[in-house]
């Protein structure tokens, strides 16, 4: 629509936003009217029209097969755009029109801004199905009929209403006629569903709807009040009401077709199912999280214990072992209190990567400086876990054996994200692989550990290979999905 009202009419873009917000809520207009609805907008020239926005009914046939969107129709042609457009009032006089066999009723609504009319709405409604109308169906019409008046007199929609349409309720799912005193005049069956399975013993028609509502609701005092104002229908709301075993989504629409008002629309819609599967999810969420929080607390009292054991220990190779599995187990934690954090699976891995930099930095504080360039980005939980002891692992690697004692230098690890593939490297300045290394083979456990994860968790491959500056490069490729 932006493209068509620029390129082809005179509207400023205060216009076309009060257009915009027009269509957003004309879904509503054309379910009521059981009706085709197109937009057209005069052309600078003011010699043609363009159609810029259509819309066809959830509730009865469509009376244009096509898409009208982008059309150009000559000033002349359609005699009731014309009396629309000049005399701003709603054009209904005229003959039906014949479409592939199909007779059509057209009516012209004048769209009004601030007393200047924008462009005229095309009702079009299939006469091929037409029976004597039930009382829902005269209540559509009637409340299709004030909407039209509004929408010619410039007071709807509501500027200041901001509607997710996605999520507001439809005629369809519900609809309730007040009066102007806010008593229920006509209720459709699924609105009659819905109060009565927030409690309701009687009918809807003839109760105060905002006193019958604020009844329902559990809640006392203020809210009752506002409660009251909001379902009486005095100004444009939403709102949720919970009560007894249900759940409803309320929408008031205040009806002022000559500037007096007359009555409310509320379109109401039963949620209880979707709020009961929210906080299901909710639980779950939190259930997820807790056990996150859980894991990550047990992992750093056995990290803990083993520090403990390790000061007791009066071999030197015992205790560094058990300060590497305290290492080793502390990443895994950090992956965990990240998790804990989280509403999905998902972390930011750059987080975690510089916690894990930090924790190992502290084997050789002062001498060798660690950091991180690029980014990870997110990865999920099957990946970060491995992941970081692959990290944990080649850092405490490097610190160990690529610096001697007093020896200081720098390890980087770099990160780059391609189409298919996540390079991961771990970089170091230090004294380099010792003559005939082979890291396929090599048997410590350190780099058992990373083999075993970068191709078995990961899918990924692992090499090392001496730096061109000096000192040792690790490679890492891991599937990009990864």
């Amino acid at each position: 629509m932006n493209d068509l009202v620029r390129q082809h009419t005179g509207l400023d873009d205060s216009d076309l936003e009060w257009l915009h917000l027009l269509v957003s809520e004309w879904q509503l207009l054309s379910d009521l009217s059981f009706a085709d609805l197109v937009l057209w907008v005069p052309t600078l020239d003011g010699t043609r029209y363009v159609s810029v926005a259509q819309m066809r009914p959830n509730t009865g046939p469509t009376s244009y097969q096509d898409d009208m969107v982008g059309h150009l129709v000559p000033r002349g042609r359609r005699p009731m755009l014309d009396a629309a457009l000049d005399e701003g009032r709603i054009v209904r006089e005229g003959d039906p029109e014949w479409r592939d066999e199909v007779p059509v009723r057209v009516e012209s609504i004048p769209v009004r801004r601030e007393g200047r009319v924008l462009g005229v709405i095309a009702r079009n409604t299939n006469l091929l199905t037409v029976r004597t109308p039930s009382r829902l169906e005269l209540t559509y019409l009637q409340s299709a009929s004030d909407l039209a008046q509004m929408i010619a007199a410039g007071s709807f929609p509501f500027p200041a209403e901001q509607v997710d349409m996605d999520a507001a309720p439809r005629a369809g799912d519900g609809l309730i006629r007040l009066d102007a005193d806010g008593v229920v005049q006509y209720a459709s069956p699924n609105a009659l569903s819905a109060y009565h399975r927030l409690g309701l013993a009687a009918d809807l028609v003839g109760l105060h709807l905002g006193k019958a509502t604020a009844e329902l609701a559990p809640a006392r005092g203020p809210v009752d009040e506002a409660m009251v104002k909001l379902a009486s229908g005095w100004a444009p709301r939403e709102a949720e009401v919970e009560g007894g075993d249900g759940v409803i989504q309320l929408r008031t629409i205040p009806l002022r077709p000559k500037g007096t008002h007359i009555g409310s629309l509320v379109l109401l819609r039963d949620v209880t199912e979707l709020r009961r599967r929210e906080r299901e999810l909710m639980t779950k969420d939190a259930t997820i999280r807790e056990i996150h929080h859980r894991v990550k607390n047990n992992l750093q009292t056995v990290a803990a214990l083993l520090r403990l054991q390790a000061r007791r220990m009066d071999s030197d190779k015992a205790r560094e072992a058990l300060e590497e599995a305290v290492r080793r187990v502390g990443s895994i934690a950090i992956v965990h209190e990240t998790l804990s954090q989280n509403l999905d699976e998902r972390v930011e891995f750059d987080d975690i990567a510089d916690r894990v930099l930090s924790m190992v930095a502290e084997i050789s504080p002062g001498r060798v400086t660690a950091r991180r360039t690029g980014r990870f980005g997110i990865l999920t939980a099957e990946v970060a876990t491995p992941l970081a002891m692959v990290l944990t692992e080649l850092l405490q690697n490097a610190l160990e054996h690529g610096f001697g004692p007093g020896e200081s230098g720098t390890v980087e690890v770099g990160a780059t994200v391609g189409p298919d593939k996540l390079i991961i490297t771990v970089q170091d300045d230090g004294r380099g692989l010792p003559e005939g290394f082979d890291p396929q083979r090599a048997g410590n456990l350190g780099l058992q550990i990373v083999r075993t994860l970068v191709v078995g968790e990961l899918s990924g491959t692992f090499d090392m290979v001496p730096a061109p500056e000096g000192g040792t490069r690790v490679v890492l490729e891991l599937p990009a999905e990864a």
